[in-house]
């Protein structure tokens, strides 16, 4: 609740603040610096933006291309506001964390801005985190959407005017809630995790021990696998199935208006092939140009490299061009997709694919791995029923995964609406 009149801010994205509260621009609580660290930069830890805030970050930090040297970063100290401005239209990555270490280094490509005596730092910080949840950056000025945002354009960005002391009483209001809920965040998605470990665990077991009880086994002859069921047999992949490859190695001439997708590993990953707004198209004719794989009801999609390496999805008919990071399995007619891709999934698969990749730079899934996979391969009938075990067992973690994963969208919600209704004044701090 609100003891306060409000009025009407004059800004969309403000809307409604109390009476008594001014606007002012970003530029009479902050300033801008950019204090290069030159020879002096392993003196100093480095130091990244992160969705968990500003955090330390390894030197030889294996994630993302490194710098050769570090002289061109920047020095930021401690309860500076650092900002990434760039590529605005990534919405994934954070926008905006204050620094919580005395010094450190950051990219050149942030904008550091120190607060003055009249700003509570950390009220600062959820004030721009608001906009940043909101999207405000990169839809400010008369443009359209922005790209990016310079300093000149930071500073000049609306902010409202409260007692220093009435900021405290924010920011540290909020640090509690804050904290309370990214507790509660964590935790689900630990639990999300432990569901999604017991999801291939089930699968494992499944797909190499049977779901028959009480049956005589027999040694695999594979470390990994250990034991298996005495009538199950191991085969290669290829012996089921007719074709198996992958998409195309250059770049076809796309079309807007095409009605072909260019399919790429990040189309790949759940039951179904998933067309992102930013999947390429092509139009009839240029399809036309490259020989067509055999694909048919009993293809399975793959992933062929990169971090999603291994995830499947089933080919439905889907009028779709292959690039050269989706492969795709086309089973004999008696086979069943449904098996294979269970078994794809579990960890014996896993263990497979993991002990194979090539590649320096980028995790490569050959043709020949697949070709020469080792299937644990029981009767026809068998992998019928554990098909049918499978989906039922799987639709009931997959249910309480979803349950979870509604809840962390509705707190994550929760706490933008939080944050961006007390940093504008529309709630009261009792």
């Amino acid at each position: 609740m609100n003891k306060h009149k409000l009025k009407d801010s004059g800004i969309e994205w403000i809307g409604e603040i109390p009476e008594d509260w001014g606007i002012n621009r970003t530029k009479h609580f902050f300033t801008h610096h950019k204090d290069i660290v030159g020879e002096n930069s392993n003196l100093f830890d480095r130091l990244a933006l992160t969705l968990k805030g500003v955090i330390k970050r390894s030197k030889d930090d294996s994630k993302g291309l490194q710098p050769e040297a570090f002289n061109s970063y920047q020095i930021l100290r401690k309860n500076d506001l650092v900002f990434k401005l760039i590529d605005l239209e990534n919405v994934s990555t954070s926008r905006v964390g204050l620094c919580p270490f005395i010094e450190g280094i950051v990219s050149p490509a942030y904008i550091i801005l120190t607060p003055n005596d009249k700003i509570y730092p950390k009220y600062g910080e959820y004030y721009y985190l608001s906009m940043w949840h909101r999207e405000i950056f990169n839809h400010l000025g008369d443009d359209g959407v922005r790209s990016s945002l310079n300093v000149n354009d930071l500073l000049n960005i609306p902010i409202l005017i409260i007692n220093k002391e009435e900021q405290q009483k924010i920011a540290e209001f909020l640090d509690e809630k804050c904290s309370h809920i990214d507790s509660v965040l964590d935790k689900t998605k630990v639990s999300i995790e432990e569901y999604k470990k017991l999801k291939q665990a089930v699968i494992t077991q499944a797909v190499t021990k049977g779901i028959r009880p009480n049956r005589p086994m027999k040694d695999s002859g594979i470390t990994w696998i250990g034991k298996i069921p005495e009538d199950w047999r191991t085969v290669k992949l290829k012996y089921l199935s007719i074709e198996i490859g992958d998409g195309l190695h250059s770049t076809p001439n796309y079309d807007t208006e095409g009605n072909i997708y260019f399919i790429n590993g990040n189309n790949i990953g759940a039951e179904a092939l998933v067309f992102k707004s930013d999947t390429s198209r092509i139009n009839e004719i240029e399809f036309a140009k490259y020989k067509q794989p055999i694909m048919n009801e009993n293809t399975i999609l793959i992933t062929l490299n990169g971090a999603t390496y291994g995830k499947t999805s089933y080919y439905n008919n889907e009028k779709i061009l292959l690039g050269k990071s989706a492969g795709y399995i086309t089973l004999k007619c008696k086979e069943s997709k449904q098996f294979l891709r269970y078994y794809l999934q579990s960890t014996i698969a896993k263990t497979i694919m993991d002990l194979s990749l090539n590649g320096t730079t980028i995790a490569n899934l050959s043709l020949t791995t697949l070709n020469n996979f080792l299937i644990i391969y029981p009767s026809i009938v068998e992998q019928q029923e554990i098909v049918s075990y499978l989906n039922a067992k799987c639709a009931e973690i997959d249910k309480l995964i979803e349950k979870k994963e509604q809840l962390i969208s509705e707190l994550e919600t929760y706490k933008k609406s939080l944050i961006y209704e007390y940093v504008t004044g529309k709630k009261e701090v009792c």
